[in-house]
């Protein structure tokens, strides 16, 4: 049965991978091209709607997206592993309470909570502020942190913390130079699937930006007017917008790997 779920798996994979695909064609395609039914594969290619594109200047937007999606992962980061740690290696009394509190903050709908977040934002001048999406983004992404990495700080060895603690090894010691290494690839594959969810977001920044802050996803939406859908050039932005995280889930792949199956096999 092995040769029929191989090929079950490259179909799965063919069929995740069309639509990238087909995005990334498009977008050498002119617009009379790509709109055309049924699609023409063998249009002639061409660089216009990049060329296009970088006319647009699209670079403030990516820089947005970077500073919100970085800084605001670190914070996660920084917050996310000692409280994983006071939850798995060093457990707090009812720590399943705990967990269920961090669970419970992601049952509220995104949209049911815009309303006050904007009022909150206007009243304190932040609105169209990259630092309110940074503060959303890392209250947004701290439960899903918090559960990933209790899970991957769970199955560290507890003999190597009780050797460090015979040391005489300070908690910063132990956060850093024990627990930090061993679970390297939790913390990668946090970070990355943190970043992912930051660099995607839409609803904040299409509600709570204009101008100064406004990140990629939002530059996206420029291409959706009155006059039509500009398809071509619509693709061409979603590529270069999807680079980045691209780029760093290949050049993180082994660590994320490694971190994503940690802990499901003893």
């Amino acid at each position: 049965m092995s040769p029929v779920w191989a090929f079950v798996a490259w179909l799965a994979t063919l069929a995740f991978f069309a639509p990238v695909a087909w995005m990334v064609l498009t977008s050498f395609h002119q617009e009379s091209d790509a709109a055309t039914n049924p699609p023409s594969l063998l249009a002639p290619f061409t660089l216009d709607q990049y060329e296009l594109l970088l006319g647009r200047d699209i670079t403030p937007y990516l820089l947005n997206s970077a500073m919100a999606s970085v800084i605001s992962t670190l914070l996660v980061l920084a917050l996310a592993i000692p409280a994983a740690y006071a939850l798995s290696i060093k457990p707090v009394e009812k720590w399943t309470d705990v967990m269920f509190f961090f669970l419970s903050t992601k049952f509220l709908p995104v949209i049911a909570a815009l309303l006050p977040i904007y009022l909150i934002a206007k009243d304190a001048g932040m609105l169209d502020n990259v630092w309110t999406l940074i503060v959303l983004y890392t209250a947004m992404n701290l439960p899903i942190a918090v559960w990933m990495m209790r899970s991957f700080l769970a199955e560290v060895p507890k003999e190597i913390l009780e050797a460090a603690e015979v040391d005489g090894a300070g908690l910063p010691t132990v956060l850093l130079r024990i627990v930090g290494p061993v679970a390297m690839p939790g913390v990668a594959a946090t970070a990355l699937i943190c970043f992912i969810f930051s660099w995607n977001e839409f609803l904040f920044a299409v509600n709570l930006t204009a101008t100064n802050a406004s990140t990629a996803p939002v530059f996206l939406v420029g291409f959706i007017t009155n006059e039509g859908l500009f398809l071509a050039r619509l693709c061409a932005a979603a590529t270069l917008v999807s680079l980045p995280v691209l780029i760093a889930g290949w050049a993180a792949q082994d660590k994320l790997v490694r971190g994503l199956s940690l802990g499901a096999v003893k």
